[in-house]
Formats: structure tokens, C-alpha cells, sequence
């Protein structure tokens, strides 16, 4: 039963030594493990801290992206408006400049063609005159074939001329 029940000699120094160490261990131990854990906890308190103050930049950043979001969307609305009212603009111009061009060219048209209307009648006028002439020209050599006839015809004509001065 002796390794049961320790001797007296060895349970003091078992409790000196015993003691010993719990004062170096109360001494210098648990303040650096305190020291420690609470380093741990400042640097754990730190990182809650850090990573809080992350997302309250990282939702303000967010809030922001959706302003800016929000400013482009309208931005590009009015660049659409503006965009779509210059768009208008150029084809009312363009339609405005194409019924000018064709009123132009129709009354220039219209201009062609009374112009070529008047040469055509001048045309028509100056073959009318020419078949005049040399029907004319065949009824006279016809009528006026003979010296006779020549002569009978020169007198009319005296008649006639000297006619109207008469009255």
C-alpha cells in the first residue's frame, strides 16, 4: 500500500515545488497567455472593426454606383431625346430641301417644255410657210405659164395696188 499513500517527505516537497511553479506560472505565464489573449482579442476586434467599416464603404459604394447608374440611365435618355430630336430635324430638312428640288425641277421642266412647245410651233410654222410658198410657188407656175397669162396677172396686181391709194 505504500504507492498509494505518498510519504510525508516527498508530499512537501511535491507541494513546494508545486507552488514553485504555480507562482512562476501566476507570475509570469498567465499574464503573457493574458498578454496573448488579449492581443488576440484586439487584433479579433480590430478585424470586426475593420471589415464593419469594409461594408459600410462597401454599401456606400454601392449607393453610389447606383446614383451614378442612375445619372447615366438619365443621361443616356436625354442623349436618346436629343439624339432622336436631331435625327427629326435632319430628315424635315432633308424632305423640306427634296419637295424644293422637285418644285425646281418641275417648274424648270414645265419651262423646258413650253420652251419646246414655242420652237415646235415656230417648227411647224416655218414648214407651214415653206409648204405655203412652194404651193404657191407650183400654183403660180401653173397659172402663170403662158407670156399671156404672165401679163393678165401683173395688171390685177397694178389694179389692186393702185386701188387702195386711190380711196
Amino acid at each position: 500500500m505504500d504507492l498509494l499513500i505518498p510519504n510525508s517527505g516527498l508530499l512537501f516537497w511535491m507541494t513546494i515545488v508545486f507552488l514553485i511553479v504555480a507562482f512562476i506560472v501566476i507570475k509570469f505565464g498567465f499574464p503573457a497567455i493574458i498578454n496573448m489573449v488579449n492581443e488576440r482579442k484586439a487584433y479579433i476586434d480590430d478585424s470586426l472593426r475593420k471589415a464593419h467599416e469594409a461594408n459600410e464603404k462597401l454599401f456606400s459604394i454601392q449607393k453610389e454606383g447606383e446614383s451614378v447608374m442612375q445619372q447615366a440611365r438619365e443621361q443616356q435618355a436625354l442623349l436618346l431625346k436629343e439624339a432622336t430630336a436631331t435625327r427629326d430635324a435632319i430628315v424635315e430638312k432633308a424632305q423640306d430641301k427634296a419637295h424644293e428640288e422637285s418644285s425646281r425641277i418641275i417648274s424648270e421642266a414645265k419651262s423646258e417644255i413650253e420652251a419646246e412647245k414655242q420652237n415646235a410651233f415656230r417648227d411647224v410654222r416655218s414648214q407651214v410657210v415653206d409648204l405655203s410658198v412652194k404651193v404657191a410657188e407650183n400654183i403660180l407656175r401653173d397659172q402663170l405659164s403662158t407670156d399671156e397669162k404672165q401679163m393678165e396677172y401683173i395688171g390685177r396686181l397694178l389694179d389692186n395696188v393702185s386701188s387702195p391709194v386711190s380711196k
